[in-house]
């Protein structure tokens, strides 16, 4: 008789559509949802990466176990993440995909020239789908590999809607003229138009509902003070990135002149960027983007570092499914999560979708790897030129003003 390995067993049960009733095959009362045995070796194959008309850029690694994953990359300069990511197979192809803090290392610490953000963007959905792959592998979700889940269900935010439960939102600032506050000291007029448009979503949704204050980087230091201390009697939830990410000991300076906790992150990557906020205490609630600031793995450790400040994290999570994915296993397994950014959104890029927000809560995904099943046709059917890189200029005198 032919010995035949688990792999091979399952390829060819899968074939005669027997997988169905693969729980008749186990004495346990489980559902055996690995997809290779332990003693299989598994190999990188094929890494491809797909830029998407709204920007969004995703990687896909094949294995030639059968087993593929799926990661996400910042969607600014899509074309640079997309092809940086083909360039890491030079590397990856024919490793081990299981070995992910391994290649996580070898990518980040094997280039001359180490981080920035195109680089840790690539580094970031390379490291979801490696997690992708090793969660199918053993037939778990990822945040099982972590650790194992230490809540069942993660609050989200993004529209308040009764049908959902959530109650929880942010806002970008705007005042008359619905412009934003970006000159360098916007007069008390103005500010004052911002703080009576904040005021009056204070009012509409009443003091239940949590409205972060968003700021986007894009105030200067001196409006952002005055605006701080006119929007308090409000209860802003956050104040998110007062002022440009790099800008820290201004940020810190800010910080001590509040109550209302200052959130940052969603510009900042690696470890090392957020060290500095937290030893400097320029920010009490942390935001790192996990297509961004180095994937699952390096989230995971920031948030370590921020549980040792007693600082919470709110993960950025602007783009799409893989995002949304990765990031709801990463808030599965950290003891300090806060809540996560338009947790509460649908994607049409899925196969099948996430289980549903009820109560402002979504539950834990139980599917393997990251927990989702990407639709390649439709995906495909989005593939194409990414958005136009356009600068911002004020429209008074022409000068170019912060995102």
């Amino acid at each position: 008789m032919t010995q035949m390995n688990r792999r091979t067993w399952l390829k060819t049960m899968a074939g005669t559509g027997s997988l169905l009733g693969l729980d008749a095959m186990f004495t346990a009362p489980r559902t055996d949802a690995a997809q290779i045995g332990p003693n299989d070796e598994i190999k990188v194959t094929r890494i491809e990466s797909f830029v998407l008309t709204n920007s969004w850029v995703f990687v896909k690694i094949s294995t030639d176990a059968g087993i593929t994953g799926w990661g996400e990359m910042l969607k600014d300069d899509a074309k640079a993440c997309a092809a940086g990511a083909l360039e890491v197979g030079d590397y990856l192809i024919g490793q081990d995909p299981m070995r992910v803090v391994h290649h996580w290392q070898a990518i980040h610490r094997g280039a001359f020239y180490r981080g920035g953000p195109i680089k840790t963007a690539i580094q970031s959905g390379i490291d979801q789908a490696l997690w992708d792959i090793k969660g199918k592998a053993f037939g778990v979700p990822v945040y099982e590999l972590l650790g194992g889940p230490l809540r069942d269900r993660v609050k989200v935010y993004g529209t308040i809607n009764p049908d959902t439960g959530v109650n929880a939102m942010k806002v970008l600032l705007r005042g008359s003229g619905d412009r934003q506050p970006t000159k360098y000291v916007e007069n008390m007029r103005f500010i004052g138009s911002v703080a009576e448009r904040f005021g009056e979503l204070r009012a509409r949704y009443g003091d239940d509902a949590e409205i972060g204050a968003e700021f986007h980087g894009a105030v200067q230091p001196a409006t952002a003070a005055l605006l701080i201390k006119t929007l308090e009697p409000h209860h802003p939830w956050f104040y998110e990135e007062v002022v440009q990410a790099l800008n820290v000991d201004v940020m810190a300076e800010l910080a001590k002149t509040t109550h209302i906790p200052l959130a940052t992150g969603e510009r900042i990557f690696t470890k090392w960027g957020f060290r500095e906020v937290l030893e400097k205490q320029a920010a009490r609630i942390l935001q790192p983007d996990v297509a961004y600031a180095g994937g699952i793995t390096e989230l995971r450790l920031i948030a370590g570092m921020a549980e040792a400040y007693y600082a919470p994290i709110a993960p950025h999570n602007p783009n799409g499914p893989c995002s949304l994915a990765a990031s709801l296993q990463l808030a599965g397994c950290v003891p300090n999560f806060l809540v996560l950014e338009r947790g509460d959104r649908e994607h049409d890029l899925l196969a099948k979708p996430l289980p549903p927000v009820v109560d402002g809560y979504r539950p834990l995904p139980t599917d393997p790897g990251i927990g989702i099943t990407i639709d390649e046709d439709r995906l495909m059917a989005q593939v194409g030129e990414p958005r136009e890189y356009l600068p911002r200029f004020d429209a008074d005198d022409g000068s170019v003003i912060d995102w």
